[in-house]
């Protein structure tokens, strides 16, 4: 059976130790290094199938690292970072992040979310049996089997949790999904107070849709309920 390889990125050795140890638990093989350099050559170098990386690293910031291995790669990224704002948990979405962890943090939580990211990322990697619907909606185009999203004519490059809540929506016009059914379908796991997570996901799929520029507003917040697919 094939090992599964993780990159853990963290400028601190004591929390890229815990990290490690924790995942190596799991059956799991950690490669651990201290900067961006070393991250980005690690990726570059060996097999790697999912990538823990802070953002506050020396040579290369997890940004940077983030945006040299989307240029290649498409393995899951978490953001395992002491910056907690709402911006800084965007912009690294934005990027291509695939999920964001602040410090301190539950090592069995990220245990958790490293699971869930393999096994979405194996999901997505098995051969496709059957054709999905392409759905459109004024203007917007979503297309299941090649993974990609137009908007008047313009791609747009979504990360694979964007594109799972936005296909998920839309296939489901008017029906109303709850932050916690968004979760557990979306990441494939049980809700533990992941609100937040699911509301920068949405603010930032907005934001890429382009609704601040157009008048289209094609996913709707129904205040305390959840949201739904304005098609």
């Amino acid at each position: 059976m094939k090992r599964i390889t993780i990159l853990i990125a963290d400028d601190d050795a004591e929390i890229a130790n815990l990290v490690g140890l924790h995942l190596e638990k799991e059956g799991y093989h950690a490669v651990k290094v201290t900067d961006g350099r070393a991250a980005v050559q690690a990726v570059q170098s060996q097999h790697i199938d999912l990538a823990v990386l802070d953002i506050m690293m020396p040579g290369l910031d997890g940004h940077e690292v983030t945006r040299q291995i989307r240029e290649q790669q498409r393995l899951p990224i978490i953001f395992l970072s002491a910056k907690t704002s709402d911006l800084d948990k965007i912009t690294g979405l934005v990027i291509g992040a695939d999920d964001y962890m602040t410090k301190p943090f539950n090592p069995m939580e990220l245990v958790a979310r490293v699971n869930a990211q393999l096994r979405r990322s194996m999901q997505l990697n098995q051969p496709q049996t059957e054709q999905k619907a392409v759905l459109e909606a004024g203007g917007l185009m979503i297309d299941p089997d090649r993974r990609t999203v137009i908007v008047f004519g313009n791609n747009v490059e979504l990360t694979p949790k964007e594109f799972d809540i936005l296909y998920l929506l839309a296939s489901y016009p008017k029906k109303v999904f709850s932050a916690e059914q968004l979760f557990q379908q979306v990441w494939g796991e049980a809700y533990y107070e992941s609100g937040n997570t699911v509301m920068v996901h949405i603010r930032t799929l907005r934001k890429k849709l382009g609704e601040e520029q157009n008048k289209n507003k094609w996913i709707k917040t129904i205040w305390g309920v959840g949201y739904t697919f304005n098609g």
